[in-house]
C-alpha cells in the first residue's frame, strides 16, 4: 500500500499558518521554510534582511531570480512565470518534494510570500502555507532568529502543472464585454483609477475589471482578516459569480496571488490568476485600457 504524501493528509497546512505553529515544527526535515522578503523599490533589500536575520533553517527565494522567469521587453510583464522545469529544479535544490510542508513568509503582509504559495499550487503541490503576519509576527512573538545561511538536503520535486488556475491575456481579450467575466484588479484603488502610476508606463485598468485592493485582506497588524470576513468581502465582490471563475490580476502577477490566497483561506476554493497582469496587458497597444472608478 503506497504511503500517503503530506499534501494528501489532513495535517497539511494549505493557506495560512501562525508563527507559533511554524515554530513548533522547526527542525522537521519534512518542513521547508522559505524567506520571500522583497521590495520592488530596492530589489536587494530582502536578501540583505535575510543575511542579517531570518527564521532558523529558512532558505531565501528572490522574486526576480527564483520566483519569476526572464523578462522579455515588449512581450512579458515585469514578473513572468518561471518555466515549470526551472522552478522544479530550484525546489528540488531547496529540499522540497511531495512529502514536504512548505511555509513561506515575508515582511509585507504576505504580499510576496503569496507568490510562492501560488507557484507551488500551480505545480500541483498543495501543502504550502503563508505565515500569517510574517516576519513581524515572528519577531513580536520573540521566536528564534539567526543570521546563519541555511541549506537543505536536495530532494526531487515532480511538477504537476495545473493550467486551469492560470488565465491569459488572450482569454481575457476574447471575453471582454461578455457576461460571466469576473475580473478583479488587486492593485490599490488609485492605480486602478489611473492615478499615481509610478511603476508601469501606462496608467489605468483592464476594461470591465473591478477594483479589489489586496491590502483590504489584512488587519492593521498585518495578519489576514478572519475567514468569515474574507468570505463576506469576496461574496460582495463576486456578486453571485463562482469563485472558481474569478480572475485576479495586479501590476505583475505578484500581489494578485494575495487575493487568490484570501479566497482560498475564506473557504471559497481556487480562484484564477492572470499572471502576466497589467504590465503584460499594456505591451500590446491593441488591448484596450480604461480609467476611472469601478463601473
Amino acid at each position: 500500500m503506497p504511503i500517503a504524501t503530506l499534501q494528501e493528509m489532513s495535517m497539511a497546512y494549505r493557506t495560512l499558518i501562525s508563527a507559533t505553529e511554524l515554530a513548533a515544527n522547526l527542525g522537521d526535515a519534512n518542513w521547508a521554510v522559505i524567506d520571500c522578503r522583497f521590495s520592488l523599490a530596492d530589489t536587494e533589500q530582502g536578501r540583505r534582511f535575510y543575511l542579517a536575520s531570518h527564521i532558523p533553517g529558512a532558505i531565501y527565494a528572490h522574486m526576480d531570480e527564483d520566483l519569476s522567469g526572464p523578462v522579455t521587453p515588449g512581450k512579458t510583464g515585469r514578473h513572468p512565470l518561471p518555466e515549470p522545469a526551472v522552478l522544479a529544479e530550484k525546489l528540488s535544490a531547496w529540499g522540497v518534494d511531495e512529502r514536504v510542508q512548505v511555509v513561506a513568509y515575508d515582511d509585507s503582509g504576505g504580499s510576496m510570500a503569496a507568490r510562492l504559495w501560488w507557484l507551488l499550487r500551480w505545480l500541483g503541490h498543495d501543502a504550502v502555507a503563508v505565515v500569517d503576519g510574517g516576519w513581524p509576527q515572528w519577531q513580536a512573538a520573540g521566536l528564534p532568529v539567526t543570521p546563519a545561511i541555511s541549506s537543505r538536503t536536495p530532494r526531487t520535486f515532480a511538477p504537476r502543472v495545473q493550467d486551469g488556475i492560470v488565465a491569459t491575456a488572450e482569454e481575457i481579450m476574447g471575453r471582454l464585454g461578455a457576461p460571466g467575466l469576473a475580473l478583479f484588479d488587486a492593485r490599490t484603488a488609485d492605480r486602478y483609477r489611473g492615478e499615481n502610476e509610478t511603476i508601469d508606463p501606462v496608467a489605468g485598468h483592464i476594461p470591465g475589471s473591478v477594483s479589489a485592493p489586496y491590502p483590504e485582506n489584512l488587519q492593521e497588524d498585518g495578519r489576514f482578516q478572519p475567514a468569515p470576513l474574507l468570505r463576506e468581502r469576496f461574496a460582495a465582490l463576486l456578486q453571485g459569480a463562482s469563485p472558481q471563475e474569478a480572475i485576479f490580476y495586479c501590476g505583475s502577477g505578484v500581489t494578485a496571488a494575495h487575493n487568490v490566497l484570501a479566497v482560498a483561506h475564506a473557504g471559497l476554493g481556487d480562484a484564477r490568476l492572470y499572471a502576466g497582469s497589467w504590465s503584460e496587458w499594456i505591451t500590446d497597444p491593441n488591448r484596450p485600457v480604461a480609467a476611472g472608478p469601478n463601473p
